[in-house]
């Protein structure tokens, strides 16, 4: 078996590995690059591999560092199957069809300050390779083992990242031995609001895991809802803006199920609040097909309450007129938009309009990569650069990394050891991580493993 690590290696986004077995050759994930916009676009522009060799995907979740460049697999002539959930199917579509649109708002607006001479900015594929990905995708249900070749089955598990996140389970016949790969995709946290815990898996030959937070401890997810209602007070006294960067898909479901909690319990102010986006609206429909798979808790809040998603002063925000008019509002309001690492989306318009004024407040949730917008704020740069011109960063910034939607090490840990508790894990890489955490993660993981673990570079390729 041979593996090449063709992204995410290294680095947090585009996640990407060719697992190449007899011959058969399969991708795990294939996810946008994200970041520093002319790098990304260099990766995102050209494979590591032909796609049109490829025998299919298996696609662990569907946020865009994972299922964002299957469109370009598309337009590089595959024409094979992509498994995974039925949610990540759902959701994939969405995310997909919104994301070829940003690119093509992206280009428009990069384009209007071209200079003369230079060439002009395409997206990387278009609507016609969106729609002929999407009609490749097989969903299969969790817990069951599927048979895609006869030298190869597949087994999805709840990673308890987003909705329809898994662990893949792989397993390979090779010269008349079975082979075990388990791939985590991004593995979620326990007692994460919504969904239900990671499942733990049996043991195997090689994993695949992400290091995302493999050297940080989450504070309790349940600090959130008291963090949000004391920013939310402030700015009401103040009457400020607060401004949240979230991903449409996930973390905005997870921040209205606790302004919904709030709400009902009475605590919440009476200020407006915004979705400023239509991908999270038809995601949270998404959401309310799937409710089976939310946690107990989730389950118990819906025998009293019809809509987890929705209360009193909760606005969903469609047309692109009435996120303008956002800008011109005056405070105290609360606007959700996204994208979470603030390099797409409304969010930057929102962003543009309030980052100057010590009374606004932004509030930073999760990871934010390296050379991103969010990463920027998070760090509090004293100037940030937004479509290409620089604001002072005047507005306070709130950094609430209790939702992060990744596992960290106390997480890693509880899966780890039951991973080899019964025959063991062989060889292991550390992907989705950026170096100290894969590093930090890579000495939890080694009293695990029968050799130590590696830590690929991107385009890297390994015998095991």
């Amino acid at each position: 078996m041979k593996i090449t690590f063709c992204g995410a290696a290294g680095e947090v986004t585009g996640s990407q590995h060719l697992i190449e077995c007899g011959p058969l050759r399969i991708l795990l994930d294939c996810g946008l690059f994200q970041g520093h916009r002319a790098e990304s676009r260099r990766k995102n522009e050209k494979f590591l591999h032909p796609p049109a060799k490829l025998d299919a995907v298996i696609l662990s979740h569907a946020h865009i560092d994972h299922c964002g460049n299957l469109p370009g697999l598309y337009r590089d002539r595959f024409r094979g199957p992509v498994y995974c959930t039925d949610p990540t199917a759902d959701v994939a579509d969405i995310m997909l069809d919104d994301s070829v649109h940003i690119q093509e708002e992206d280009a428009k607006h990069l384009n209007k300050r071209r200079v003369a001479g230079e060439p002009r900015i395409e997206p990387l594929y278009t609507e016609r390779d969106v729609r002929g990905i999407v009609r490749q995708f097989e969903p299969c249900a969790y817990q069951n083992w599927h048979q895609l070749f006869p030298d190869l089955r597949v087994r999805f598990r709840d990673a308890g990242h987003i909705l329809g996140s898994a662990i893949c389970e792989l397993e390979f016949r090779e010269k008349g031995e079975i082979r075990r790969l388990v791939f985590t995709g991004d593995l979620g946290r326990r007692e994460l609001p919504l969904l239900r815990d990671p499942e733990l898996v049996n043991g195997c030959d090689v994993l695949i895991t992400e290091s995302t937070y493999g050297n940080r401890v989450h504070p309790p997810a349940s600090n959130i809802k008291h963090d949000l209602l004391r920013i939310i007070r402030r700015a009401v006294a103040g009457r400020g803006k607060v401004i949240i960067p979230a991903f449409s898909l996930g973390r905005t479901q997870q921040l209205v199920y606790f302004l919904n909690e709030l709400t009902n319990a009475g605590e919440l102010p009476p200020v407006p609040v915004f979705v400023d986006s239509p991908l999270s609206n038809r995601l949270t429909q998404v959401f309310c097909r799937h409710g089976h798979v939310f946690d107990e808790e989730v389950q118990k809040t819906l025998l009293s309450d019809t809509d987890a998603f929705a209360f009193p002063g909760l606005t969903y925000i469609a047309r692109q007129q009435e996120s303008m008019e956002l800008n011109r509002r005056e405070g105290p309001f609360v606007v959700i938009a996204a994208s979470g690492i603030c390099e797409s989306g409304r969010v930057l318009h929102h962003l543009k309009h309030t980052i100057d004024d010590a009374n606004n407040t932004i509030v930073i949730i999760g990871f934010q990569a390296q050379y991103t917008l969010g990463r920027r704020i998070k760090e509090r740069q004293p100037f940030v650069k937004i479509y290409d011109r620089e604001y002072p960063l005047r507005a306070t910034v709130e950094v609430l990394e209790g939702l992060s939607a990744h596992a960290d090490v106390n997480d890693f840990k509880w899966w780890f050891e039951h991973l080899a508790s019964k025959t063991g894990v062989g060889q292991a890489f550390l992907v989705h991580g950026e170096p100290e955490a894969s590093q930090a993660l890579a000495g939890v993981l080694k009293d695990y493993c029968d050799e130590d673990p590696i830590l690929p570079q991107r385009g890297q390729s390994f015998e095991v």
